[in-house]
């Protein structure tokens, strides 16, 4: 559809005029005063409002002012006479696009009206991507039920809103970008930049260079200014990926960005500049071991550790698999245009067998990998990777299938289901280890063995003994 323009003046003239002009190009609406242009945007989707000054008794400044509060409000345009330039600078101050004078220079009006379109268009393609980051990188999208995944999201809500430094820890693919957006979308400065820069990709003149730019000649192929990371997060959140690997000069000038004074200077400059930035940092490393062995400053270390969120290995939250591995499935066999595919038993049984070194990340691929390698309505074994293919777990105790421990639910009020089915999991994730599992459950060895002869007798009560063999005493 083209789009849509509301021309208003109190003279039928230049209405008709300006109508005739864009009649052609865009589907173009005419009115002589303010009730009657307020009429026509309430009731259709105006794209660009071009309004007089002067209209008779009435405003254009009071029109654009209602215009512009309006829940999708047009792009406006200010016509006046030489003598009232002033006024429509002010209504650009109130947020008017531009202003014409008259009489109208025709070409001019059309240029700008073309040029206002495309700043809409570019607005709502903003907008709308935006949009689709915020949904990608909400807390809602980091999946999991078990209880050490809910201490971790409880703990980004109650700091996010704050304005500490955030030190994420974790294994490779556990998540900590993921979260680290998190924290900026719950933030108060959701609406500034989020900058990310990946330290242990870059060697230490080029990582200095990107964090805090350089000026023309600082160095060999430095042929103009450029503006560093923290410059271009100014207002917003700069996210520094394996923080661990940056060198001892990059450390001090980090300290002295991060510290009170927010005060650095761009490489072979001499200009003192400042930037407002939140910074988390993310490492895979142990940095208080780092610091142990003067490979990382102390100083530095506590600036950046003002909250630290350890973000939880996959084989440390098993119970998660099934819901991870689902949602996987639906993106991928979207992706490839495959119908909705489930996993076997015996799949789902090695995926919570296999310990995942590469964690939700090297699952993700796994899950992909199953999705272009079935050849039916299921995910089998065979389609999955050969490392996780090859992951052969202890038999579990009396017959236990790793997939129905984690996908069987309780009732909230059902106290004992819950514990049997907590026990059931426990093992499941251990592998059958019951001084692991114990560990697990907080419980000692003993009144784990307790809890699983308890189970032994139900199970004899209630079924032929032959029939299925019994957890071990």
């Amino acid at each position: 559809m083209p789009p849509t323009i509301l021309i208003v003046d109190d003279e039928k003239h230049t209405r008709d005029g300006l109508r005739s002009l864009l009649g052609d190009e865009y589907d173009t609406y005419v009115a002589a005063d303010v009730a009657s242009a307020l009429e026509v945007l309430e009731r259709d989707q105006i794209d660009v409002l071009i309004t007089d000054l002067r209209l008779g008794s009435d405003d254009g400044m009071t029109l654009i002012e209602r215009a512009l509060k309006m829940p999708h409000p047009p792009v406006c345009i200010m016509m006046t006479a030489y003598g009232s330039v002033d006024t429509a600078v002010e209504a650009m101050k109130r947020g008017a696009y531009d202003f014409v004078t008259k009489p109208l220079n025709l070409d001019k009006v059309e240029m700008l009206i073309a040029r206002a379109l495309g700043s809409r268009r570019l607005e709502q393609e903003n907008r709308a991507l935006r949009q689709q980051v915020d949904e990608r990188f909400a807390l809602d999208n980091i999946l999991g039920e078990s209880a050490v995944l809910r201490e971790v999201l409880d703990t980004i809500r109650q700091v996010a809103p704050s304005s500490a430094n955030i030190l994420l820890e974790g294994e490779s693919g556990t998540g900590k970008e993921l979260a680290a957006h998190a924290i900026h979308n719950l933030s108060r400065r959701h609406n500034g930049k989020f900058v990310t820069v990946h330290c242990a990709a870059l060697s230490p003149q080029l990582l200095e260079s990107e964090l805090f730019g350089h000026e023309r000649g600082a160095f060999t192929g430095a042929h103009e200014r450029r503006i560093g990371r923290f410059e271009q997060a100014n207002g917003g959140t700069i996210f520094l990926d394996e923080i661990g690997e940056i060198d001892a000069s990059t450390q001090i000038k980090l300290l002295r960005v991060i510290s009170e004074t927010r005060s650095f200077e761009r490489v072979g400059g001499t200009q003192t500049l400042r930037a407002d930035v939140r910074l988390i940092a993310a490492t895979n490393k142990n940095l208080e071991k780092l610091v142990g062995e003067g490979k990382f400053r102390d100083d530095l270390y506590f600036r950046l550790n003002v909250v630290r969120i350890t973000m939880p290995a996959l084989r440390e939250r098993k119970e998660d698999i099934p819901l991870l591995a689902r949602a996987f499935l639906r993106h991928f066999c979207k992706a490839n245009e495959k119908p909705l595919l489930e996993v076997t038993s015996e799949a789902m049984n090695t995926l919570l067998t296999y310990d995942w070194p590469g964690n939700v990340r090297e699952l993700r691929t796994a899950i992909e990998h199953g999705v272009v390698m079935a050849t039916g309505p299921k995910i089998t074994v065979r389609d999955l990777p050969a490392a996780v293919r090859q992951a052969v777990g202890a038999p579990l105790p009396a017959g236990i299938s790793r997939a129905k421990a984690f996908e069987e639910k309780a009732g909230p009020l059902d106290l004992h289901a819950t514990e049997k089915r907590l026990i059931m999991q426990a093992l499941a994730a251990t592998n059958g280890n019951i001084t692991a599992a114990a560990k697990k459950l907080g419980i000692s060895r003993r009144t784990l063995h307790r809890k699983i002869n308890e189970m032994n007798a139900e199970k004899s009560e209630s079924r032929d003994p032959k029939s299925e063999s019994e957890l071990p005493s």
